[in-house]
């Protein structure tokens, strides 16, 4: 199993030879010398076929004769009902058989306790123990006060615990759910606080699990909370009772997010095993998230938005804004996630309902809002990505619409016109597919304020091709043998005409400039549903995964019509690869949003007939860091200080202050003459690199080491030491102070106020209106060293 694990690591070359790649971390255990490795895979890589394991928390160690060992073992990853081609009913029909124990899910935050050689007891959360900074430590820190706790109350210790673990060659697996540490969506008062046991789990490479009853049984010897669970002898049995739960959303007199049924499984091995799905209630929790969203818009000054549940959501918003208006501390305790519960609560008592008689009684005076039409789907992607055939395989299996932006011929306002198209088929169709890149926020931003001028209540679905920087090595590899692979089967690309350089210049382009999607932010927050798909994948792969999202999340849009099999969606994909031909081509030079004449150029490179393009000014050099990595560091270091030291971190992010791109300023135009060499010879090596498909190009790499973040009340910005890499060249900064600026309170507040703040800092200036947090562990991220060229 750790052989399968380390041949597909993630170490900047994409994916290994099982289709797969995985993260390694190691970790220090507290209380021992002994260190466990965590493996973490993506989420849609555990849909494929011959992994190593499916376990989803794993971490392994070596035994006392240094043999690799397994030290916590997570459950399989396990799937909503329709979710997946195994938790369609027909084929969980088919395929299982029981006794089916179906437990309440809880709703909290999964903690694992396992014991070691040394007779430690670890205590960890889904991919972390708790001596290290990142987003699981809190939640490892809080399931390790909560056992000590409850060993204190009935007269053991952790070693007590970790022994019969380690004679049972097992992992605890418990659910932390306490509302003083962390709300979710359902209550849990002090007195029902605490770790939940739902399963012990055999530290195995194949998942074995124990029965329920012997779960519930170690539960009241060790001091856990037991999980509710019922028994039902048939798949029959099961569905009815779970349809007939789903009208009311509560079970035994308590609001429930759902069921977890264990039962046993033949599916791809042919022989029975231990497997599970759940079956997650969509009432009301998705009206309590909407509540909970609007909330946080109206704190934050903010219009809230809602689509659905709109008359009692509009009450609910009135009801809100007097309460906060009443009690002015609710607002900045909502923020840090407390109250949230509450605040929904004595709303339900003033009107004298809970969730459920909500949803029935919507339904009863006939507002069942259910998602019928008026749904476009937009794909998210650069070339090569597959977005096109998966639009027409969908087309073809619904009778969608679909719309190729590159059929789109109009010389002035395409993107209107795009939109345009689309509000057409929308009109023709209870759903279309938007065939266009997207890639950038604009795009999406244009693409969704257009439409809804016209459809105001349309529902917007994101087809979102990930592009994960660590995993561009694999995209390109994939997507340039696909892209040249096809010749001049494709409107822009016509690879079998252009030279396979010019071809590849114009793929690394569209990464370059690629944006992901986020939806806690605009114009992405304006999207219904984000559907991640791969796009190292096939194309037959995704469609499946987008299918099965749509079934879950709008299953009367396809009015009755059942999900398409195995050999439905076959016939589409190779309907849509073998009958795709290209009657309009475009020509594209490196850039997709281009503007002017496409035609041939002249010796001087412009487009023959026209003057050359001014050509714009380096407006400064910098080393761009990975925003995913630094906003997961800020999370980690506000998530576990005190709410004052958090006030600022959560202004920022809840009035959308944080930046969406990092990087340290080596040197701004402003500096060119007091710097000359530096300017000099940085814009040397930038002509030197740059072309007209890569105008930006990479300089050269840098470790950029957060020491610290220092913020007052107007900007936030982390303090940074530069580091050369093995081999590589230093980098030097004309700043007093290194440093990554976070974000500004507001507008009118420039992220350059950042060093002024800085040198204040540096100087003792400022006196308790600045503040500052020390970064600990040494995080160290990977820059990229580039000239940024001026925006106008």
């Amino acid at each position: 199993m750790v052989k399968g694990l380390e041949n597909n690591r993630n170490s900047g070359k994409g994916k290994g030879r099982g289709g797969f790649s995985c993260k390694k971390s190691t970790f220090d255990v507290q209380g021992s010398q002994l260190t466990v490795d965590s493996w973490k895979m993506m989420d849609w890589d555990y849909k494929k076929a011959n992994l190593p394991t499916y376990a989803r928390g794993l971490f392994t160690t070596t035994n006392e004769r240094g043999q690799r060992e397994i030290a916590v073992r997570g459950y399989d990853k396990f799937f909503n009902h329709e979710e997946v081609r195994e938790t369609e009913w027909r084929n969980v029909e088919n395929n299982t058989r029981g006794p089916y124990e179906l437990s309440v899910k809880e709703n909290g935050c999964i903690i694992f306790l396992a014991g070691l050689k040394d007779g430690t007891l670890i205590v960890c959360s889904k991919h972390s123990t708790g001596d290290r900074q990142d987003s699981d430590v809190s939640h490892a820190k809080a399931g390790e006060q909560w056992i000590d706790r409850q060993l204190e109350r009935i007269g053991k210790t952790r070693q007590d615990l970790a022994k019969i673990l380690r004679d049972m060659n097992a992992t605890a697996v418990a659910e932390l759910c306490d509302d003083d540490f962390e709300e979710h969506v359902l209550a849990y008062t002090p007195e029902s606080a605490g770790l939940y046991l739902h399963g012990i789990n055999l530290n195995l490479p194949d998942f074995v699990t124990y029965p329920h009853d012997l779960v519930n049984q170690f539960a009241q010897e060790w001091g856990f909370r037991t999980t509710t669970f019922i028994i039902k002898d048939t798949i029959e049995d099961v569905k009815t009772f779970l349809e007939g739960i789903a009208d009311t959303g509560a079970y035994d007199g308590r609001d429930t997010e759902g069921f977890v049924i264990r039962c046993q499984s033949k599916a791809n091995t042919g022989q029975w095993h231990d497997w599970f799905f759940k079956y997650k209630f969509e009432e009301p929790y998705l009206m309590y998230r909407q509540w909970r969203e609007c909330t946080k818009a109206v704190i934050s000054g903010k219009q809230p938005k809602y689509r659905k549940h709109k008359k009692i959501t509009e009450d609910y918003i009135l009801f809100a804004r007097k309460q906060l208006h009443a009690n002015p501390q609710l607002a900045k305790a909502y923020l840090a996630n407390h109250g949230i519960i509450k605040m929904r609560d004595d709303f339900l008592a003033s009107r004298g309902l809970n969730g459920a008689d909500i949803i029935r009684q919507e339904e009863q005076d006939g507002e069942d809002e259910a998602v019928t039409r008026d749904v476009l789907l937009a794909t998210v992607a650069t070339i090569g990505c597959g977005k096109t055939t998966v639009a027409l395989a969908l087309s073809n299996l619904f009778n969608w619409g679909h719309v190729q932006n590159d059929n789109i011929t109009v010389k002035k306002g395409k993107p209107q016109a795009f939109a345009t198209a689309c509000v057409n088929a929308l009109s023709n169709h209870s759903a279309m597919i938007a065939d266009r890149n997207n890639h950038q926020k604009r795009e999406r931003k244009q693409l969704l304020e257009d439409v809804s001028k016209v459809i105001t209540n349309a529902h917007f679905v994101c087809l979102h091709y990930v592009h994960d920087r660590r995993n561009y090595d694999r995209i390109r590899e994939v997507t340039r043998e696909r892209v040249l692979g096809r010749g001049d089967n494709h409107q822009t690309i016509q690879a079998g005409t252009k030279g396979s350089e010019e071809v590849v210049g114009i793929m690394e382009g569209f990464l370059y400039r690629f944006e992901p999607v986020n939806q806690d932010a605009q114009p992405d927050d304006g999207f219904d549903l984000v559907i991640d798909l791969d796009p190292c994948v096939s194309s037959r792969e995704n469609l499946e995964t987008a299918i099965s999202r749509l079934y879950v999340e709008y299953p009367k849009l396809f009015d009755g019509q059942e999900m398409p099999t195995a050999d439905d969606m076959d016939a589409a994909i190779a309907a849509a690869t073998n009958e795709y031909t290209v009657d309009i081509k475009h020509e594209i030079k490196g850039r997709d949003d281009r503007r002017g004449q496409q035609g041939s150029r002249g010796a001087n490179g412009a487009p023959n007939g026209t003057a050359k393009p001014k050509e714009k000014k380096l407006e400064y050099f910098a080393v761009q860091v990975p925003a995913p990595r630094i906003n997961a560091i800020l999370e980690a270091l506000f998530r576990d200080s005190t709410p004052e030291q958090a006030k600022m971190y959560n202004t920022l992010k809840h009035q959308r202050r944080i930046q969406g791109a990092f990087h340290v300023t080596l040197i701004h135009r402003t500096g060119a003459t007091e710097h000359a060499n530096q300017w000099a010879q940085l814009t040397d090596l930038h002509k030197s690199k740059a072309t007209d498909v890569d105008p930006e190009p990479k300089l050269g790499a840098c470790g950029v080491r957060l020491e610290r973040v220092v913020w007052d009340n107007r900007v936030m910005a982390f303090v940074v030491r530069l580091n050369a890499l093995e081999g590589g060249e230093q980098w030097n900064v004309t700043n007093r102070v290194a440093h990554v600026t976070v974000g500004t309170a507001d507008a009118s507040i420039k992220p350059v106020e950042s060093n002024a703040l800085l040198e204040k800092w540096l100087d003792g200036e400022g006196g308790e209106g600045i503040q500052e947090m020390m970064v600990k562990g040494n995080v160290e991220v990977d820059g990229t060293v580039r000239g940024v060229l001026q925006k106008h």
